[in-house]
C-alpha cells in the first residue's frame, strides 16, 4: 500500500532542493541555514528537526544537485538514438551547451563548486569526491569500449574547466565561443561514431 509522504519528509525535501540550488548559485559559503530556511518558506528554528548540522545539509544538497544533474545528462544521452548521434556527442553537447552556461543554479555541481570542494569538512569533501567520480563514470559510460583508460577523466576535466572558464567570461559571444571550441575539439578527438 502506497502512502503519501509525511509532512516532515515533504518539508525535508523542500529544504534539500532549496539548498541544492543555493550551493550551485552561491557556493558552499553562500549556504546559510537561516537563508535556506527562509527561501524554503520555513522558520530557522525548524532546521535541527531535519539535520544534525549545516554539513549534513550540505552533504544532502550536494548529493541532490549531483543526482539532478546526472539525470539531465542521462536524459540527453537517452535521446541520442532518435537523433542518430553517439552517447558521447549527446553528453558533450548537453554539458557544454549555452543553456548550461547560464543555469549555474540548476547545472552540474562539480563545475559550480570544484574549486571549493577541497576546502570543505571531511564529510562534505567525501560527498564532493563521489560527485566527481560520478561525472567521470558518466563520461566513461558514454565512451566507446575501446577508448583509452584515462580518457574519461581527461574529458570530464576539459568539460568542467571549459564550463568554468566560459562562465567566468560570461554568457556572451566570448563565453559561448569557448564552449563551442571545446565541443568541437572533444568530439573531433573522441567521438568515433560512424558519420561524425
Amino acid at each position: 500500500m502506497d502512502r503519501e509522504p509525511g509532512r516532515k519528509q515533504v518539508t525535508h525535501e523542500r529544504i534539500v532542493e532549496t539548498a541544492a540550488r543555493a550551493i550551485r548559485r552561491g557556493g558552499f559559503a553562500g549556504v546559510g541555514v537561516a537563508d535556506i530556511m527562509k527561501e524554503a518558506g520555513l522558520t530557522h528554528g525548524g532546521f535541527y528537526a531535519h539535520f544534525a548540522s549545516r554539513d549534513a545539509l550540505l552533504c544532502e544538497a550536494l548529493e541532490r544537485a549531483g543526482t539532478d544533474s546526472a539525470g539531465r545528462v542521462a536524459a540527453a544521452i537517452a535521446t541520442r538514438p532518435s537523433r542518430g548521434t553517439s552517447a558521447l556527442r549527446a553528453l558533450v553537447e548537453q554539458y557544454l551547451s549555452e543553456s548550461h552556461l547560464v543555469s549555474t543554479e540548476n547545472g552540474c555541481p562539480v563545475a559550480a563548486l570544484a574549486s571549493e570542494m577541497p576546502r570543505q569538512s571531511r564529510e562534505v569533501a567525501q560527498v564532493a569526491a563521489r560527485r566527481v567520480r560520478g561525472l567521470i563514470a558518466a563520461v566513461q559510460r558514454a565512451l566507446p569500449p575501446d577508448a583509452a583508460a584515462d580518457s574519461a577523466a581527461v574529458i570530464a576535466g576539459q568539460m568542467v574547466g571549459s564550463l568554468q572558464l566560459a562562465r567566468a567570461l560570461g554568457p556572451n559571444a566570448e563565453g559561448k565561443a569557448l564552449l563551442a571550441a571545446t565541443r568541437r575539439a572533444l568530439l573531433a578527438q573522441h567521438d568515433t561514431a560512424p558519420g561524425h
